[in-house]
Formats: structure tokens, sequence, C-alpha cells
């Protein structure tokens, strides 16, 4: 099973930036597709954005649209997401999910198999 780790969440006020990373062991990211999913308290986990293999398409949440960008970088077996322009209700644990050998790009979290154990972001003034 692929063991993954996220890193770059913190603290940063509304109108900031962080990027987040999720890399994994014993395994090359390329061969998987790759969500992100965040969730707040009280709330459902839900899909922020994905990539397919190759990083050739992506799909985003309505609500970050316009203002998170996923990538990856499969030479440094490394997926990113940037989010710009945080607002406090991107407040949440922030989860990289894979999917091994995966062709679709989706935000449905049934279809990944593999879940790191999140990285705490906090949008606060």
């Amino acid at each position: 099973q692929l063991q993954l780790v996220e890193s770059g969440g913190g603290l940063v006020q509304p109108g900031g930036s962080l990027r987040l990373s999720c890399t994994a062991s014993r395994f090359t990211l390329g061969y998987s597709a790759i969500g992100w999913f965040r969730q707040a308290p009280g709330k459902e986990r839900e899909g922020v954005a994905c990539i397919s293999q190759s990083g050739g398409s992506t799909n985003y949440a309505d609500s970050v649209k316009g203002r998170f960008t996923i990538s990856r970088d499969n030479a440094k077996n490394t997926v990113y997401l940037q989010m710009n322009s945080l607002k406090p209700e991107d407040t949440a644990v922030y989860y990289c999910a894979a999917r091994r050998w995966g062709t679709i790009t989706t935000m449905n979290p049934g279809y990944y198999d593999n879940w790191g154990q999140g990285t705490q972001v906090t949008v606060s003034s």
C-alpha cells in the first residue's frame, strides 16, 4: 500500500497563499491519479482538485476554481496544491489521495485507495 505524506499546511491570513505537497514512499506517484480533499470540523470530506497521471487533465471544485492549482512533478514524485487568495472557509485538514494505475480524474473519494494523514490549513486573521 502507498504511504502518502502531505506537507505545507499552516496558519495564513485571509488573502494569503500556501503550497501543499504530497509525496509517496515505495511507489512512483506518476502511476497514480491524485486527488486533494479537505475536511472541516463537523463537515463531510469534500473534493478540492484532482489530476491525471500525466498531469494533462485536472478538475476543480467550484469553490476553489481560479484560486487553487493542482500540479505534479513526476520526476520529484510530488503533487502540489497551490492555494492563493485563501479564505477563512478554506480552513480544513487537507488530504491527498492516490489511485494506483488510475486513469480518470474524479473527486469521488471512493475512487481512491490510498490516503495520507492530512495537513492542517487554517486561514485566520
